[in-house]
């Protein structure tokens, strides 16, 4: 999968500010659920004036071992799929949503290298869930470049696909 431009509909706005608003916009909370990326989607949310209004709790889920004791991963999940698996990114953002009570979680598990890699997960993997009261979707995404590029590419894409599932979901039907 080719990576494309991630931003904003208004240019004058930030991803980020555009994710707080649509949550200030549609009344709902976020929580997210990070592991490769670090809290750096966290970072960059509460960059927004306001964001506490719609931001409550952002999981680091770096260990196996904390994916299962905060958001409830199974145990049976990080034996078989493994931790960066489109299982394990869907239980991550449904746990989230659990774990803070919240509407809306994306989570991101991935491998940002420059070790870990293998032929059937390389190094750019990435599994991001957004959970939407109760119902996850999850994408998978091949990044390029260093460690540090790879985590950019993973905050722009978990920013764009968490703006896209809050649009997706609260449009009205016609």
């Amino acid at each position: 999968m080719k990576t494309e431009l991630i931003q904003a509909a208004d240019e004058e706005k930030t991803l980020e500010a555009a994710v707080v608003d649509l949550l200030r916009e549609r009344g709902l909370t976020l929580a997210l659920a990070e592991s490769c990326t670090g809290g750096a989607i966290a970072a960059r949310i509460v960059n927004v004036p306001g964001a506490s209004k719609v931001f409550g709790y952002g999981f680091v889920t770096y260990s196996n071992q904390a994916k299962r004791k905060l958001l409830g991963v199974k145990k049976s999940t990080l034996k078989t799929a493994g931790a960066v698996s489109k299982k394990c990114a869907r239980e991550m953002a449904k746990g989230g949503c659990a774990a803070a009570k919240a509407d809306v979680c994306l989570s991101v598990t991935g491998l940002a290298g420059p070790d870990g890699g293998t032929k059937e997960t390389p190094v750019g993997t990435v599994f991001m869930g957004c959970c939407y009261k109760n119902k996850t979707i999850v994408k998978e995404f091949h990044f390029t470049g260093n460690r540090a590029k790879i985590r950019q590419q993973a905050c722009a894409h978990g920013l764009a696909l968490l703006r896209d599932c809050i649009k997706k979901k609260t449009q009205k039907k016609n």
